[in-house]
């Protein structure tokens, strides 16, 4: 198969993916994974390549546009950019808004290019070694990977379970393939969810639907103390950057290994980059007040996560946050199947990928720093007329997931109201995403392993890596169990 190759069409793109990904992310509640899910339908009219330079322009695009609200109005735009409003609020205060952004969109861009260089030199490896693994230790790495997300649940790591686990039940819907029989299905639905439910209506219900439905719910206000940039006290020059480099590689190393790190997300990422950078400052007491130093490293650990997410997801096939599960649905679109064999079967795509994501970050630099002035303003964009046209798209999309299906809109509506429900009671809607997508191939290696083994239990304890996979689940569900006793004993003592 021939992708390497890109042109003005795959620029022009990507260029339309970072524009529309910052338009998303710098509008607090819509973020990166709201807009690849509405837009995933639009690579069915493209090849792989462009298809790419779009996704994964909006992915760059939407982690760096939440900035812009977290500096301005204190509110981030996105997960991700939770601790950037801690330092860059109070420098926007003090008449340092334009400063404050070009800082954090330079560490940006700086940040992800150190996760596009980690990406390149860890996924090879990692794939070659996973090559090597048998049905029991792909099965072993999946549960691991839905233990690992339920532990880093904070406070709620039963929710999390239940929330993984639940999605892989509803994933198993459908027809079983050893045998062709139909499991879970009522008779009114065995035409329709034969082969399960489809994963493009899944992902928009769960991330564009229920974003609405949420909105909905608080009346979707929009009072933000607007902030004037046209009194600037101070200027931005990269002599900002004095003495910062170390706090860049740390901040980018971090975000690139929380991203790693399957469900973990963007806040984890900026909050431990973040908390790195005040213990190890000379002036720790000064973090919060408006200093450079806090706003480089959340901005260089949200735009690390990019690339780290991407390690996993193309080495194991196991996406490490929700922003990629969903680009797991453009490469099953295009009949791609990521996981060890990805580098090895698809080196164009591999190169592809590089080069989109090194000129999505590019392409970010350029697109915000210059005319940062003017795209502040899509803040006071006003929802209730964006909204309508998003519930229109994803209506058009999910339609045309299976040229014409009117049973995919009502999946969506469906799986809008589960991720509703499941985000009011508190559970992990990208749990539940990253279950779902995990699913099957869960199913799989478990029945292979089993078959292969003469349907003895004991195959999963037989081989030496599976038990080191196993020593990693027994710590993550350790460690969360410790950490929730140690919250709720400090909220007994308060």
């Amino acid at each position: 198969m021939e992708v390497f190759s890109f042109g003005i069409t795959q620029i022009i793109m990507s260029f339309v993916g970072v524009v529309i990904g910052i338009i998303f992310g710098a509008l607090p509640g819509m973020t990166a994974t709201m807009a690849i899910a509405i837009f995933l339908p639009l690579t069915y009219a493209y090849d792989l390549t462009t298809s790419l330079f779009l996704l994964l322009g909006l992915y760059v695009g939407g982690i760096s546009g939440g900035l812009i609200p977290a500096i301005l109005i204190n509110i981030p735009g996105t997960p991700s950019s939770i601790c950037t409003g801690f330092d860059g609020f109070p420098m926007a205060r003090r008449g340092e808004g334009l400063r404050a952004l070009r800082i954090g969109i330079t560490a940006s861009l700086i940040g992800g290019l150190i996760s596009l260089a980690c990406l390149w030199f860890f996924t090879p490896p990692l794939a070659r070694v996973a090559i090597n693994f048998s049905a029991i230790e792909k099965f072993l790495i999946i549960l691991f990977a839905l233990t690992i997300i339920a532990a880093l649940s904070k406070g709620a790591m039963i929710k999390g379970i239940f929330a993984g686990f639940l999605g892989v039940l509803i994933a198993l819907i459908g027809q079983f393939a050893d045998n062709n029989k139909m499991r879970m299905v009522p008779d009114l639905f065995k035409v329709d969810l034969r082969m399960g439910f489809q994963l493009l209506p899944v992902l928009i219900g769960l991330f564009a639907l229920v974003q609405i439905f949420q909105e909905a719910e608080t009346g979707m206000k929009e009072e933000h103390q607007k902030m004037d940039l046209n009194h600037e006290t101070r200027n931005f020059s990269f002599k900002d950057f004095k003495g910062q480099a170390f706090n860049l590689l740390r901040s980018g190393l971090i975000g690139t290994f929380v991203g790693v790190l399957p469900g973990v997300g963007g806040s984890a990422a900026s909050l431990l980059s973040y908390s790195q950078a005040k213990s190890m400052s000379k002036h720790p007491e000064k973090f919060g007040t408006g200093v450079v130093d806090g706003l480089v490293a959340s901005e260089g650990a949200n735009n690390g996560l990019t690339g780290g997410a991407l390690i996993p997801l193309l080495s194991l096939g196991i996406p490490g946050d929700s922003t990629t599960a969903v680009l797991i649905g453009a490469f099953m679109l295009q009949g791609i199947q990521v996981g060890p064999l990805f580098i090895t079967n698809n080196p164009e795509i591999w190169k592809t990928i590089l080069i989109a994501m090194g000129i999505a970050n590019i392409l970010m630099f350029v697109v915000m720093f210059y005319p940062i002035k003017h795209i502040v303003k899509v803040i006071n964009f006003p929802k209730t007329r964006i909204y309508p046209v998003i519930i229109l798209l994803c209506t058009v999309g999910s339609y045309a997931a299976q040229n014409g299906n009117m049973f995919d809109v009502w999946a969506m509506i469906f799986f809008g109201l589960v991720g509703y429900v499941l985000w009011k009671f508190g559970f992990s809607i990208p749990s539940f995403l990253i279950g779902f997508i995990l699913g099957d191939d869960l199913e799989k290696y478990f029945v292979d392993s089993i078959k292969g083994a003469g349907g003895d239990l004991g195959t999963f304890f037989s081989r030496p890596i599976g038990n080191v996979i196993w020593v990693l689940i027994l710590i993550s569900l350790v460690y969360a169990f410790y950490d929730e006793w140690k919250t709720k004993h400090k909220k007994v003592k308060a």
